[in-house]
C-alpha cells in the first residue's frame, strides 16, 4: 500500500509543478479528479491540493476526532506460525455517506501483543486496541473498503477479536 502512497505523492507533485509552470490555465487550488484515485482513497471534490512544501500525507497521523455513527462490516483473518501471527483486517463502509476519518476499536485476545502494523496506528498494543487511520488511509466511500493489519506475538492463543466498532458503532463481522 505504501507504493500507492508514493505514486500519489509523485502525481500530486506533477500536478503542482504544472500549476506553477502554467498559472494561467491551472490554479494551485485545483482538486485532483476523483477518477485519478481508487474509490477507497479518492479525495472529496472540495479538497484542494496541499501547498508547496506541505508535509507528506503518508506519515502524518490525523489529530481530529472522527465522526460518529459509521455503518460497517469487518473481515478479520490471521495466519499463525510459531509464536507470531499476521492479521488482515478489511473495513467496508456499508453506509450511504463517506467516512472521512475513523477509529476502529477491538479487544485483542489475551496473550497477543502487536509488534508492528500497517495503514493504521495501533494503541495500546494489547487488550482493548484502537486503530486510527493514517492521513493517506482514512477516506472510505460508500461501498468501499480499506485494508489494515498487524503482526503480533502470542503465547498460544491465536483467537480472533470478538467484536469491532468503527467510530463507536458496532460493525457486522463477515
Amino acid at each position: 500500500m505504501r507504493l500507492k502512497s508514493s505514486l500519489l505523492g509523485v502525481a500530486t507533485a506533477a500536478v503542482m509543478l504544472a500549476a506553477v509552470s502554467a498559472p494561467a490555465t491551472v490554479s494551485a487550488s485545483t482538486a485532483l479528479p476523483s477518477t485519478a484515485l481508487p474509490p477507497s482513497t479518492a479525495l472529496p471534490p472540495s479538497t484542494a491540493l496541499p501547498p508547496s512544501g506541505a508535509p507528506s500525507a503518508s506519515t502524518a497521523v490525523p489529530t481530529s476526532s472522527p465522526p460518529t455513527g459509521a455503518a460497517c462490516n469487518v473481515r478479520y483473518s490471521a495466519y499463525t506460525w510459531d509464536t507470531y501471527l499476521t492479521s488482515s483486517i478489511t473495513i467496508t463502509n456499508t453506509g450511504a455517506t463517506t467516512i472521512t476519518a475513523w477509529l476502529l476499536e477491538f479487544p485483542l485476545p489475551a496473550g497477543q501483543q502487536i509488534t508492528t502494523g500497517w495503514n493504521a496506528v495501533y494503541s495500546p498494543l494489547s487488550g482493548e486496541v484502537t486503530a486510527r487511520g493514517l492521513d493517506d488511509h482514512v477516506i472510505i466511500g460508500p461501498g468501499a473498503a480499506i485494508a489494515i493489519g498487524f503482526v503480533a506475538t502470542h503465547t498460544g492463543g491465536t483467537g480472533s477479536p470478538s467484536s469491532f466498532t468503527l467510530n463507536g458503532t458496532p460493525c457486522t463481522l463477515g
